[in-house]
């Protein structure tokens, strides 16, 4: 086993549609707590290409195909043999597919004799900017942006997350995803309007922003300015795509000429960050951060990167992103997040499952 001060952690990942293993270890060093000595990540983009979206049963299934090798493969690259404990994610996620990478790690754990640790997957992505940049200076304002989450959170004190706002309706991957269909363009949609909007006009298409001003009923104690809501906008491009068709006479389900196709896609993208950003800096503001993050697959987004960049240097506050492969799934930000959490005093209880629901920290 490693001395206290460089604990080896294998971190696993199974929330959704990537299965996930990585070996992390401490530095020692404050600024800069941790190393990663392997990342392993076998995707499933080509599973559920066809479906034009994650499938949450065929998803298990790859789980159970991949995971073995998987993290055999993460130990080898990392040429340990030993750990000192094994961080998983919990949830939230798809039961299914939790379920298998919590079940290994359960057995692996004992079968080793180590402490197991149950990890949040967005504390994961939280702590993917401490792996790539170093710890932030506190307070921060942290945005997690993916396919299935759209969370903003303050963070004070390391470890410790404040839900300050969320979407009401769709995470901006997904309304990503869903504007990418109705382009017709390939999926992931993230990486495809991405591409495409770098020809386009971003104001060619009048899009609207959503800006709550009231709670949200399930949560009313979270103020509704802090909130998100891309419901909107992803109407207002299916109706444009659909007087557009009719406006040159194409068929309902015909293919838009690719110039429109770009405008629409920079105009939709335009719209998302900003709207995003703005939360972000409000809120940076409000509670007198000294920093900001943007975590989460959404963070790999070119235009969110560059735009938040020059927001930040308005403000005088640095930004934080990970790197480009860790902003997707992964499970080297696990083993972060296990390793903050051990720390801390936290290890799995005997009766630990999976939560596809579980909640990440407090909420004002």
């Amino acid at each position: 086993m490693s001395g206290a001060s460089e604990m080896v952690v294998l971190g696993i990942e199974t929330s959704c549609d990537e299965t996930a293993a990585a070996v992390v270890e401490e530095t020692g060093h404050g600024d800069r707590p941790w190393r990663v000595r392997s990342s392993v990540v076998a995707s499933q983009t080509d599973v559920h290409r066809e479906w034009g979206g994650v499938v949450p049963e065929l998803s298990a299934r790859q789980h159970v195909r991949d995971i073995c090798g998987v993290v055999e493969r993460a130990l080898s690259d990392a040429a340990v043999e030993t750990y000192d404990a094994i961080a998983v994610t919990q949830g939230p996620g798809l039961i299914g597919s939790l379920l298998v990478g919590v079940a290994f790690a359960k057995a692996l754990a004992w079968a080793k004799a180590v402490p197991l640790i149950p990890v949040h997957h967005l504390a994961g992505h939280i702590e993917s900017l401490v792996l790539g940049g170093g710890e932030m200076p506190l307070p921060a304002i942290v945005l997690v942006v993916s396919g299935g989450h759209t969370s903003l959170y303050r963070i004070d004190t390391p470890g410790e997350y404040e839900l300050l706002g969320r979407t009401r309706d769709d995470a901006a991957g997904e309304a990503f995803d869903k504007v990418a269909k109705l382009l017709g363009l390939a999926y992931p949609g993230g990486p495809a309007i991405d591409r495409v909007a770098a020809q386009g006009d971003d104001r060619a298409i009048p899009l609207p922003k959503t800006r709550l001003t009231h709670p949200d009923r399930n949560a009313p104690h979270l103020p509704g300015r802090r909130d998100f809501s891309f419901s909107g906008v992803k109407t207002s491009v299916l109706r444009h795509v659909a007087a557009r068709r009719v406006a040159i006479g194409l068929a309902p389900d015909a293919q838009l000429p690719s110039q429109h196709v770009s405008d629409i896609a920079a105009s939709f993208q335009r719209v998302v960050v900003e709207t995003l950003l703005d939360r972000v800096f409000d809120a940076a503001r409000e509670f007198g951060a000294r920093s900001v993050g943007i975590a989460g697959g959404v963070s790999a987004n070119s235009r969110l990167r560059a735009d938040a960049v020059v927001r930040g240097t308005v403000e005088g506050l640095p930004v934080f992103t990970p790197n480009l492969a860790l902003s997707t799934d992964n499970a080297a930000m696990i083993a972060a997040a296990g390793l903050r959490r051990y720390r801390a005093g936290v290890v799995a209880e005997p009766g630990m499952s999976a939560d596809p629901a579980l909640v990440l920290g407090r909420q004002s």
